[in-house]
């Protein structure tokens, strides 16, 4: 029986369709920008004093309208509280309640920050490196570390003598493309130091799980960085017996560690991250999944729930939880980033926010 004229575009139309899946699978996986591993979420862990409290939504907004997004908050001996904003700025607030619009730099990828003995600020510009920043202006302390630029430079602590502790998310992925690290789940993080007075930058630990907020403990013996991807905080032994070596603070926290800072009584303040809701942690499970969202990066925000919640912790030298805040719908803070005591009150940093959070604690 002759076919009819019919048929043939049913045929060809299986041939195109048969034809795009196999781009599109090629694409996915064999020109990924990454290679998906299966990640690796730790046990949920119950570790505030209440499945969720609120506290959060309590926060006085500072500088609201002023600040684009301020991830990070350091204050400096004098009391002048600084924060480094999205859109290029370092800006303080003074002892009388104002903010002052204090230094601008060109760039978007202003991360974590600190102040220094002499009154400066360094600052973590994910593309260019560690920057100092003074009343006489900006410069660079450090673009490379062993021959290699510095991709993602995320949040630095300085010690009394004048050391850097910084860390770099990743090796791998820039600051663009920080999504990419999370679906691919290796370990491209670092951990270095900066001498002042050698000029040098070297690596203390390697293979960390995106490193992201680091902090010196009360006696600076050790300095914690956190791996966000593995929702777990690092010691690092810097005296003593058993310098060099590594052990955990704090492992299963209820979310993503972001940045960590010395709270005046010895213990850490913590920032948690919801980067993946809970109703779709087995999403995450998936490889082929991973491999769409790496080829069609929009598809991200519908899976990422930073947005949607905040929550602190405070954790003990010991590595046990205290005490922790919420904000359980995001509804006045979300995506908080870090969380600073400083006489008597949490100030907190956000992604999500155009102001700075101050708590009473």
């Amino acid at each position: 029986m002759a076919r009819t004229p019919t048929d043939r575009p049913k045929t060809c139309n299986w041939g195109i369709l048969t034809a795009i899946l196999l781009a599109v699978s090629l694409q996915l996986f064999l020109f990924s920008p990454s290679s998906p591993g299966v990640l690796q979420i730790p046990p949920p862990s119950s570790v505030l004093p209440a499945p969720s409290n609120g506290r959060l939504q309590e926060v006085i907004k500072l500088g609201e309208g002023q600040l684009k997004q301020p991830e990070d908050v350091a204050v400096d001996r004098t009391g002048v509280v600084y924060t480094a904003t999205r859109d290029g700025w370092i800006k303080r607030l003074l002892r009388n309640g104002t903010w002052e619009s204090w230094k601008q730099i060109e760039s978007g990828s202003l991360l974590g920050l600190t102040t220094t003995t002499g009154g400066g600020v360094v600052v973590c510009d994910a593309e260019e490196g560690l920057l100092e920043v003074g009343e006489e202006g900006v410069r660079v302390l450090v673009s490379h570390v062993d021959g290699a630029q510095i991709r993602f430079a995320d949040d630095v602590v300085g010690s009394s003598d004048g050391t850097l502790y910084f860390s770099v998310a990743s090796t791998k992925h820039s600051f663009r493309n920080w999504p990419l690290d999370m679906l691919e789940d290796k370990p491209y993080g670092q951990l270095l130091t900066y001498n002042p007075s050698s000029n040098i930058a070297s690596v203390l630990l390697e293979n960390l799980g995106f490193a992201n907020g680091v902090a010196l403990s009360a006696n600076e013996d050790y300095v914690v960085v956190c791996e966000t991807w593995k929702y777990r905080c690092l010691k690092y032994w810097l005296q003593g017996d058993v310098k060099g070596q590594t052990e955990i603070l704090i492992d299963n926290l209820p979310g993503a560690p972001d940045n960590i800072k010395l709270a005046p009584d010895g213990s850490f303040w913590i920032a948690l991250l919801e980067t993946i809701p809970n109703r779709l942690r087995y999403v995450y499970r998936s490889r082929a999944f991973k491999y769409l969202i790496t080829a069609f990066p929009e598809l991200g925000q519908w899976v990422v729930g930073a947005n949607k919640k905040a929550m602190v912790v405070n954790v003990g030298s010991d590595g046990k939880i205290i005490r922790g805040f919420d904000d359980p719908t995001g509804k006045v803070m979300a995506f908080v980033t870090s969380a600073l005591e400083f006489e008597g009150h949490l100030y907190l940093g956000s992604l999500h926010t155009d102001f700075v959070g101050k708590l009473p604690l």
